[in-house]
């Protein structure tokens, strides 16, 4: 399929440019506050004009800086993705009027060769719209007046990206759609034609683990904003990676920090985008920095990942910089597994991101953990399994009377989930509830994985209602 035509929302900070985004593809997707700087890496989505597929980055705000400050790189990220840009939307705030910034910039962008389409943003009313037109004067054509906040202009916004983007033969959205009414004439089922999705990644840790230094490495590129600051990422950014099995959304997430640690409201609100990046992920990455080894805040973590059911690899990073190998990696592993009991076989991969150093480990583990995930065990042998588990411990005795345990079938993977059937299972122990997930865990390959139990109850048709 064709590569999708790209358009860049660029700007200095302040001026509105996240929630163009938003407008744009449709849901809220960056992070919004009054407080300048908010986006410091680019954030990617999808829209739709005219039938058209077009993707949408929203950068950092342009800003003057030594190329070796944290703005320096966030201005370096922005430079970059104009220069890949179909179109620019170059945005201003119409309500507080140019400045030099704004002039600066406008004059470094007719030096990129790109088109360019100027946006007078918060320009509600009358007011906003004649104070638009000052704009004239930065030689970038007649300038657009919208209020995105509001949602005054936005259609006529999506016109002019329209108008302006690359010519094309047909339209990928208008391609997939002819395709589809063909194959449903034809008689073919959608699931059938559809290509499998992307696996879907997230990276989780605390701030300064190294989150964005290892996306960047399995990029191979200058993707994300890093350095010694921590907290640098303030949103969960996605990007497309493909190893030799297929492509892979990669999601990198703000640091989560202890609760009682977040007080600002924009901190609240990136810790909530990496929590339903978590919950959106099918495998999780939680990394570690392996030269401090393991916090509670790591185990908080790995619980919410357990709790969510998602697949885990744990990735000690910075491993060239620890001294006993053998023993930090043993001691971070019994006190994952000492700590969360269902996390029990959990893949560990070592490496530095920053030097790249056992790197190539890491993909091909998260393939297997994602199978594991998936696993389906046939009810054939899990029943043979379950009959010499009972034979060997039979369940306790509950108020003098035995629990009789009937058969277990796994009622779906992702994860896997098994129910047992049998009389007053409801009062199993859970001690005899854990003895059943160590064996299937054990007896059928699943290590690292969540494992849900479910208990269902038979009735008795002649105990008194």
């Amino acid at each position: 399929m064709d590569a999708l035509p790209v358009v860049v929302i660029a700007g200095r900070p302040n001026v509105g440019k996240s929630t163009i985004f938003n407008r744009l593809v449709g849901r809220r997707q960056a992070l919004v506050a009054d407080t300048p700087g908010v986006t410091r890496d680019r954030k990617e989505g999808q829209a739709v004009v005219r039938g058209r597929a077009i993707r949408i980055i929203d950068t950092a705000g342009l800003e003057e800086a030594a190329p070796d400050t944290l703005y320096g790189r966030m201005r370096a990220s922005s430079e970059s993705a104009v220069a890949d840009a179909d179109l620019v939307l170059f945005c201003i705030d119409a309500r507080s009027g140019l400045t030099p910034a704004d002039e600066h910039f406008a004059n470094w962008l007719r030096r990129q060769g790109r088109p360019v389409l100027l946006i007078a943003n918060k320009a509600e009313g009358r007011q906003g719209a004649a104070a638009a037109m000052e704009a004239f004067s930065l030689g970038l054509g007649a300038p657009l007046a919208i209020s995105a906040e509001h949602g005054e202009g936005v259609a006529d916004l999506m016109s002019e990206i329209a108008d302006r983007l690359p010519p094309t033969d047909l339209p990928p959205v208008q391609k997939a759609n002819r395709r589809t009414r063909r194959e449903q004439a034809e008689g073919e089922e959608d699931e059938d034609i559809r290509p499998p999705g992307p696996l879907r990644l997230a990276i989780v840790g605390r701030p300064n683990a190294g989150k964005s230094t290892l996306l960047n490495r399995l990029l191979g590129e200058e993707r994300m904003i890093t350095g010694p600051e921590p907290g640098l990422t303030r949103d969960s950014i996605a990007v497309m990676l493909h190893d030799d099995q297929g492509p892979i959304q990669l999601v990198d997430t703000a640091g989560l920090r202890r609760k009682a640690r977040i007080d600002e409201t924009l901190e609240k609100m990136s810790v909530s985008a990496s929590i339903e990046a978590l919950k959106m992920a099918e495998v999780v990455i939680l990394v570690l920095d392996a030269t401090l080894g393991v916090h509670e805040q790591d185990l908080q973590i790995a619980r919410l990942i357990e709790r969510e059911g998602r697949c885990c690899v744990l990735a000690l990073n910075k491993w060239d910089a620890v001294e006993d190998r053998a023993a930090t990696r043993q001691a971070i592993k019994d006190r994952i597994e000492t700590s969360l009991a269902q996390m029990r076989g959990i893949p560990v991969v070592a490496f530095s991101a920053m030097t790249g150093a056992g790197i190539n480990k890491l993909l091909p583990t998260v393939r297997r953990a994602y199978d594991i995930w998936n696993r389906r065990v046939a009810t054939g042998a899990l029943n043979r399994w379950f009959e010499m588990m009972i034979e060997r411990h039979p369940p306790p005795l509950v108020d003098g009377r035995r629990l009789k345990l009937r058969y277990i079938t796994q009622a779906k993977a992702r994860p896997p989930t098994f129910i047992v059937f049998g009389t007053r299972t409801d009062q199993l122990p859970e001690d005899y509830q854990r003895y059943l997930v160590n064996g299937l865990r054990e007896t059928f390959d699943l290590p690292g994985t969540p494992i849900r139990l479910l208990l269902r109850a038979s009735s008795n048709p002649y105990a008194r209602s």
